[in-house]
């Protein structure tokens, strides 16, 4: 049986691997581009998406999925962001000036740091498989199925510092420097990884997720 899953589309990347990716793991996918009071019925909300935090934030405004995920947050359904998915859900962030955030977890996104812990420059931005490392307790997150130090893909130049303890589930390791790789607070998840492309443990994540 499929389990419906509600994506929220704003323009904001390219959303068909992610598609196809939910839909292999079991979804049924209703992809919507536009807040209607249906949505909030949701079963479960995603929210995925690529680029600058300050133009994801402008499009959530505009097709009204900033009040609609505030609003599905306090349902207690289960809730996915996903890359700039996930960074949007903190307070504000720093990229390319100051920027609001949707404010379900405390917290500010800041800029990768250019250097490792060595003070060498590295790559930015942080691109590649990095082995995930837990900073708090799994069972019952979207990586309650995933093993310490399992590889996941990145593509990002920023990164959320939540500021709640317990909050950051994983982070990864950057030439010394922790980037945040998932969050969970209650019922709202997210990696700051992209599931979709990071192979069978990406997989892993989106069944969990189906099944929370």
């Amino acid at each position: 049986m499929s389990i419906p899953v509600t994506v929220l589309d704003y323009g904001i990347g390219n959303q068909l691997n992610m598609l196809r990716a939910l839909e292999h793991c079991g979804a049924a996918v209703k992809v919507v581009q536009k807040a209607s009071a249906a949505d909030l019925d949701a079963d479960r909300l995603v929210l995925p998406g690529v680029g600058a935090f300050g133009d994801g934030m402008t499009e959530l405004r505009a097709r009204g999925f900033d009040d609609l995920v505030k609003r599905f947050a306090q349902t207690g359904r289960p809730f996915l962001g996903i890359c700039v998915g996930m960074q949007v859900m903190f307070e504000a962030s720093e990229e390319m000036g100051e920027h609001e955030g949707l404010g379900l977890l405390a917290g500010r996104v800041r800029a990768v740091p250019a250097t490792g812990a060595d003070g060498k420059p590295h790559r930015i931005p942080h691109i590649g498989w990095r082995p995930l490392q837990a900073t708090s307790a799994w069972e019952g997150s979207i990586l309650a199925d995933v093993q310490p130090k399992e590889r996941v893909y990145f593509v990002h130049s920023f990164a959320a510092h939540p500021s709640r303890d317990g909050v950051e589930l994983a982070h990864a390791d950057y030439d010394g420097v922790p980037v945040c790789a998932s969050v969970r607070q209650d019922n709202l998840h997210g990696c700051q990884f992209h599931p979709e492309r990071s192979a069978e443990t990406g997989l892993s994540v989106l069944r969990r997720f189906l099944k929370l």
